[in-house]
């Protein structure tokens, strides 16, 4: 038998008992992990230190490695992730609808878990801990197959939290971790059709291909980032500044920063060198169009295979475009349908973009940044889904649940 077979078994038969703990027992359980997080984190910082060793050897790039990097202050963010988590309103049994038919049944529509959710993600080892959480406070039964970057990470914290559940009443199989680095364990995971019902992947763009290709389980797909900023001629400098400052370069490992700077001709024409120079002095290496070069000279070309690359580093295409509707065909062409925004104080400008724009997440006059659970209230996310059905957008609890129909009668017989 498999270790993914069995890990997957074990977390199945946990899933009912899930689906029985009151919203107490949950939080409870999740109070425990978050201390246990603090409390051992010297252990899980020199786990963490033995994956950083392996990647600065194997040539990773320094984005790639702060995305992996947890120090004391992280351990203790992404605690506080999970209290956040005990603190959002527990979505099972929320009743969504309540009608009585004609004939006297009565039916009522309420959220349930969806099961067992598998994760499949890269060199975030946060993300262990933020699925971990929202699985479990929504009353699922998680499996995670990590990136073997952040094996050795992935595996203290696992072991961390499931010291923690065996003091609660959420049963340790509940939290599965894969800790084979073959990728067939991820392809036997895609098509464990009745023991996982539902994979969510999260990471860079060729992850997510595979999963959504490969899979015989139902996918809810989580998008890469190829995020832009439109800076239209009725741009505010100093709001286009700092937001094209922001978007790119606050955290640029992460899936909503921006990787296309577009700009109105006219504004380029007065503001464009000022911004660059800004973006350049921060480390930023810039590629761009023909226009683009004429105003920042000693750029890269971008390529046509640039437009659609999610960078996740320092590096950043700048083109300059005629007009509003040209910068929408360029999103709509080469973006991921993550987040994307606006630069403008012309409300029509604006309206025109929100509806016009094919994206989870759209920006008047902010930072892409924004496009987190976080910041939108959910506290940690599961993803960013980029899809249309079922959810859409940072995928806090409620997107983890299903619905189920409970209907009451009296004896009732269909003619």
């Amino acid at each position: 038998m498999s270790e993914v077979f069995q890990k997957a078994t074990l977390a199945k038969q946990a899933a009912p008992v899930l689906n029985q703990l009151t919203t107490e027992q949950k939080n409870a359980a999740l109070e425990r992990m978050a201390q246990a997080l603090i409390d051992r984190q010297d252990d899980i910082i020199a786990a963490n230190k033995e994956d950083l060793e392996r990647g600065a050897a194997n040539g990773m790039s320094s984005s790639l490695l702060d995305r992996l990097t947890l120090t004391s202050k992280r351990v203790e963010d992404i605690a506080e992730g999970l209290r956040q988590i005990v603190e959002l309103p527990d979505p099972i049994g929320d009743l969504l609808e309540e009608f009585e038919r004609p004939n006297g049944l009565l039916v009522r529509k309420v959220r349930v878990p969806l099961g067992l959710i598998g994760i499949i993600y890269e060199a975030r080892p946060n993300v262990t801990v933020d699925a971990a959480g929202l699985c479990l406070k929504s009353g699922n039964a998680v499996i995670l197959r990590g990136g073997s970057d952040a094996l050795s990470s992935n595996q203290k914290i696992v072991q961390v939290l499931h010291d923690a559940l065996a003091e609660t009443d959420i049963p340790v199989d509940a939290l599965q971790l894969i800790t084979n680095p073959d990728r067939n364990s991820v392809d036997e995971m895609l098509r464990l059709n009745g023991l996982v019902d539902v994979v969510i992947p999260r990471g860079g763009r060729s992850l997510i291909e595979r999963v959504v290709k490969n899979a015989t389980v139902p996918v809810i797909e989580t998008g890469a980032g190829v995020c832009h900023t439109y800076l239209d001629d009725g741009a505010d400098f100093k709001k286009a500044c700092d937001i094209s400052i922001n978007a790119k370069v606050q955290r640029p490992s992460v899936c909503n920063s921006m990787e296309t700077l577009l700009v109105h001709q006219e504004f380029a024409h007065h503001y464009l060198m000022e911004i660059a120079d800004k973006l350049i002095a921060a480390g930023v290496e810039i590629r761009g169009d023909m226009r683009t070069r004429d105003i920042i000279s000693g750029i890269k070309e971008a390529k046509e295979e640039d437009w659609g690359t999610e960078y996740n580093d320092y590096i950043l295409n700048i083109r300059i475009v005629n007009h509003l509707d040209e910068a929408i065909d360029h999103i709509n062409r080469y973006g991921t349908k993550h987040s994307e925004c606006i630069v403008t104080e012309d409300p029509d400008r604006a309206r025109r973009f929100m509806l016009e724009v094919d994206a989870a997440a759209v920006y008047q006059n902010a930072s892409t940044r924004f496009t987190d659970g976080f910041e939108f209230g959910f506290g940690a996310e599961i993803g960013i889904s980029t899809q249309k059905l079922h959810a859409r957008g940072p995928m806090g609890l409620p997107a983890l649940t299903s619905t189920k129909y409970c209907v009451y009668g009296n004896g009732q017989i269909r003619q």
